[in-house]
């Protein structure tokens, strides 16, 4: 009997140190304060809603959530960008508890063509067309290839491939000084880009007709 109990006592032992060791391998549950989540972009993207006012933003999220968003910190840190027409697409960057908007740029003011003179020689416009689904190429640019543009984390993200015939990608990032009907401004560490957004030539597109935007729509 006494042999039997020393054997017991010596299993029973095993058995703990095994359950102890086991425990040292779980991996601890994700808490929200990992790298991955820090890096996380907290952008939400949707619709700017009817009931949308120069100091209250209503979006209709891609998810098919409706929120509100107090704008008077980002109105007074010019941190609206691009007006808030009620049918345009919005990116914004919420407040901790979303119930304040840091930053907002409207995606559909940001669509079209925005040229500057050639920085060269001045002779002639250059730039870049934001479109749709996130394309975006070169004007006039035969040695600069753009390829996709998007909003993350309240900076303008541009892809664009080398002409070097190596079809190798750079990504660069910028932050949105201005957005207007008329003006876009962006800047990296070095340098600062102003363009005006390109109307039709003369004798071209006689059909087309861009609609009149007044200048108070922009200024929140």
């Amino acid at each position: 009997m006494r042999k039997t109990s020393v054997l017991w006592l010596v299993a029973a032992a095993v058995l703990t140190m095994g359950s102890c060791g086991s425990r040292t391998q779980q991996v601890p549950f994700d808490n929200g304060d990992s790298a991955a989540n820090a890096n996380a972009d907290p952008t939400i993207y949707g619709i700017s809603g009817d009931a949308t006012t120069m100091n209250v933003l209503q979006l209709i999220t891609d998810t098919g959530d409706t929120l509100s968003f107090d704008l008077s910190d980002a109105n007074d840190a010019g941190k609206v960008l691009g007006g808030l027409q009620s049918g345009d697409r919005m990116a914004v960057i919420p407040s901790a508890d979303k119930g304040e908007a840091q930053m907002v740029i409207n995606e559909s003011t940001l669509l079209g063509d925005w040229v500057m003179p050639n920085p060269l020689d001045g002779s002639d416009e250059v730039g870049i067309r934001i479109k749709e689904g996130g394309i975006a190429e070169s004007i006039e640019q035969p040695n600069l290839s753009y390829r996709t543009w998007r909003l993350i984390r309240g900076q303008l993200e541009l892809v664009q491939v080398q002409e070097d015939g190596s079809g190798q990608e750079e990504t660069f990032f910028y932050d949105i000084v201005y957005l207007g009907p008329d003006s876009l401004v962006y800047k990296d560490a070095e340098d600062t880009f102003e363009y005006t957004r390109q109307r039709a030539k003369k004798g071209y597109g006689d059909k087309i007709k861009l609609e009149d935007v007044s200048a108070e729509e922009y200024a929140f």
